[in-house]
């Protein structure tokens, strides 16, 4: 067994299929296999169940691949510190999140960490969901995660930035777009709403309506949910920063309606280890947090 079977094994957990590792580190489909075989030889044991359309761990491959995520990724980690060490690098700043974030509150935090920090690399991942940028943080293939908080998270150190706020996107000639807000039970009655499926978004709606309440449409992420209600195609409820008078500069027709009576996710950072941090990705962090809460 080496750390490449390893970690080949817990690629192919994720990702469901000896084709799509094979394609994901260029590498064959007999390569990513014979990796699998060896860790079964050496175990006696099946890890992964054979389906027509994928694979899944088995029992005893869901405690290896949990086992292996959490010891190579912490070796992962330490070799990454070494060799920046060894090559007198001043380290790189590894972030996963999804992609609408990024592009609406990151871009500030980037330049000033560039400014400040010009010899540090900056790793940027983006997800669909806070459950992947989390894989992220276990595997280790990033250092902090910005996710929609609901609870604690085991081996997972939190810091919340900010509560966000339900809000009905809407083109600023709708009718609705005069409204200073709404109230929940108002979603039921209004027309052509959609949700960005990639988000945590009908899931929590659904926790306070119940399933078959809201609207079926949905569209691949926050950012087209957005440009379809500044288009006037439809209306959107999503979760934005607390402020009504925001909008994403890329769309100025766009009107964000609050929902003040809905409870909102709370956005925030992870990470395995805040103390074992390097300086540049906690200043990074603060930063981004500072551009969400509109603070200078």
């Amino acid at each position: 067994m080496t750390l490449d079977d390893l970690r080949v094994f817990v690629e192919v957990c994720e990702r469901g299929s000896f084709t799509a590792v094979a394609r994901a580190l260029s590498c064959s489909q007999s390569a990513v296999s014979q990796h699998v075989r060896r860790l079964e030889r050496e175990f006696g044991l099946s890890l992964l169940e054979r389906r027509p359309r994928g694979v899944l761990p088995t029992s005893a491959g869901r405690l290896l691949r949990d086992a292996a995520v959490a010891g190579v990724g912490r070796i992962d980690a330490v070799a990454l510190q070494l060799r920046a060490l060894a090559a007198g690098g001043a380290g790189e700043v590894r972030v996963s999140s999804g992609a609408a974030t990024v592009r609406h509150f990151m871009p500030e935090a980037i330049l000033e960490l560039r400014r400040r920090h010009p010899g540090v690399q900056l790793t940027l991942r983006t997800q669909p969901t806070s459950r992947a940028c989390l894989t992220d943080l276990a595997a280790n293939r990033a250092d902090i995660a910005l996710i929609s908080i609901s609870g604690p998270i085991a081996d997972v150190e939190l810091r919340p930035i900010v509560d966000l706020q339900w809000s009905l996107a809407v083109n600023r000639d709708d009718p609705m777009a005069a409204r200073a807000s709404l109230s929940a039970a108002e979603l039921a009655d209004i027309p052509n709403i959609v949700l960005p499926v990639s988000s945590s978004s009908r899931g929590r709606l659904e926790a306070v309506f119940g399933e078959g309440v809201l609207p079926p449409q949905a569209v691949s992420d926050w950012d087209t949910a957005l440009l379809l209600a500044e288009l006037g195609v439809s209306r959107a409820v999503v979760a934005t920063v607390p402020n009504p008078n925001w909008a994403p500069s890329v769309h100025p027709a766009l009107r964000l309606v609050p929902i003040p009576e809905l409870p909102g996710p709370t956005a925030g950072w992870a990470a395995r280890s805040w103390a074992d941090l390097d300086p540049p990705a906690v200043e990074f962090a603060e930063l981004v947090a500072r551009q969400m809460c509109g603070s200078e």
